[in-house]
């Protein structure tokens, strides 16, 4: 396991226990993810890999997406609806969608009409990322070569991280030690085994743009993507055997916050990977995760998974069983969808559609 992942692991589950449960007690809609650590700012995440990727099913350490459904299905749209929460206005915006999403337009949706916006909304997670990219490879490419050095990276990452950033670039030319407490130190060292894993063949110490975006989204590169699922397995792997048993898949530290609540959510928590290891993951049915199922589970793209996303997405709502969605279906699923709740979700609804 990376020096950078032990660091993560280490706490990870305890504190985003604690996180959750403290958030929960003040806000009933608050999201139950991954919280193991707070981004400083924006310009820190623009250089950093970040742990929650849009669009994909599991988090970087491990963690279920808990708004994925919600990403495939609203895409570059999920932030209007998370800025406004006027019910009547995303009403409107979820007829607007439903009418999309109805590509033969007989006021129904199919799972293959589902699977088709499923995969349209992932790309548009994908050209978002890649507009951002560009952006930060900017940000760390001074010399504008359309390269980037190791420690142009570095010197900006610590820039990011309050370090002064020419003092910095001077001790890296002089080869002089930095003096980094431990904590940087190890995530640099796990920073510099993925920049190394992004650099194609043959390697020379250099990213490009295309390069660097796979170093910030592993989704874009099918060599990162075996490496984001290496580590997974890493830091679940209890065995060394470099797969996942079910035990390994749910387990969580116990004890973590001793009282009923938290002992709700660590009954979710189990509940929820239980369902998605034995329903999704494991496509066998053996008991046993490989990395490549958990790869394929992982893959973003894969038309497969966007077919099965469909469907379940289709049997949450399917109140009348036909294995279509009507719109007063998903009017009254909303929050499932959208993450918000639309009061009075029936009300002329035939009327405005």
């Amino acid at each position: 396991m990376t020096v950078w992942r032990k660091l993560w692991c280490r706490n990870l589950l305890a504190v985003s226990l604690l996180f959750y449960f403290l958030l929960h007690t003040m806000d009933v809609h608050a999201r139950p993810a991954n919280m193991s650590k707070s981004p400083a700012s924006k310009d820190d995440n623009e250089i950093l890999p970040a742990d929650h990727l849009n669009g994909m099913k599991m988090e970087m350490d491990g963690h279920l997406n808990k708004d994925f459904h919600q990403e495939v299905f609203l895409g570059k749209e999920i932030e209007e609806f998370e800025e406004d929460s006027e019910p009547r206005r995303n009403r409107k915006k979820l007829i607007d969608i439903f009418t999309k999403v109805d590509f033969n337009k007989d006021k129904s949706v199919s799972a293959k009409e589902m699977q088709r916006w499923i995969m349209e909304k992932t790309e548009e997670h994908f050209q978002e990322a890649m507009v951002e990219n560009k952006n930060s490879f900017h940000a760390v490419d001074p010399d504008r070569d359309g390269h980037v050095t190791w420690d142009e990276y570095r010197v900006k990452f610590l820039a990011s991280k309050g370090f002064n950033e020419k003092e910095m670039a001077e001790k890296i030319k002089n080869n002089e030690d930095l003096k980094l407490d431990e904590e940087t130190q190890e995530v640099l060292e796990s920073l510099k085994d993925r920049w190394f894993q992004a650099d194609n063949p043959p390697a020379d110490q250099l990213l490009n743009e295309q390069e660097f975006l796979s170093f910030l989204h592993p989704e874009h590169s099918r060599g990162m993507l075996k490496y984001m699922v290496k580590e997974i397995v890493r830091d679940l792997d209890q065995d060394g055997d470099k797969r996942l048993t079910l035990s390994e898949f749910i387990s969580l530290p116990v004890g973590t916050v001793e009282n009923q609540q938290a002992q709700d959510i660590d009954d979710d928590w189990v509940r929820e990977r239980k369902t998605e290891f034995e329903d999704v993951i494991d496509l066998d049915h053996d008991g046993i995760v490989t990395m490549d199922e958990l790869e394929e589970y992982m893959d973003p793209m894969n038309e497969h998974n966007a077919l099965n996303e469909a469907k379940q997405m289709i049997a949450v709502a399917d109140e009348n069983q036909n294995h279509n969605l009507e719109l007063d279906e998903i009017l009254k699923y909303s929050e499932y969808f959208t993450g918000s709740k639309l009061m009075d979700y029936a009300r002329n609804v035939h009327e405005e559609f």
